[in-house]
């Protein structure tokens, strides 16, 4: 049996074909890495609130806790990873403040912010766009 070699053509189609499913898999998963990026960050956010709150009630300083989260979350306990649970899932620190009457804390996330401001934009444009005009 004779071995047939291929051709350069052969060749070249392969890696168009290639380059061509590489280029459609890439463009789907366009933006999905942001959106696990901000998935992890309201996750984080909620789970750092709950956090915060346990170590209110138990060292009743607001202001302290906002001062160096880290800390108290160190003495708690509870967190299994607390130097990544107070940055966002951009790898961002959290923005971390008490409300007026200081039991409570807001936190807030820049980057997510961008985030939501940038999808919002993309929304904007897509239904601000002129509809196409139908012929009779």
């Amino acid at each position: 049996m004779k071995k047939r070699a291929l051709s350069l053509l052969e060749i070249m189609i392969v890696i168009f074909l290639i380059t061509l499913i590489t280029g459609t898999i890439g463009y789907s998963m366009r933006g999905t890495l942001d959106k696990g990026r901000a998935f992890r960050t309201q996750q984080a956010q909620e789970q750092l609130h709950d956090l915060l709150l346990i170590c209110l009630a138990e060292k009743g300083d607001a202001e302290a806790i906002t001062k160096d989260p880290l800390h108290y979350l160190n003495t708690l306990g509870l967190a299994k990873d607390p130097d990544n649970l107070i940055v966002d899932g951009w790898k961002v620190k959290f923005d971390i403040t008490t409300n007026q009457s200081k039991n409570d804390f807001n936190i807030k996330s820049a980057a997510l912010e961008k985030y939501k401001a940038k999808l919002n934009k993309q929304k904007k444009s897509v239904t601000d766009a002129p509809e196409p005009e139908e012929d009779d």
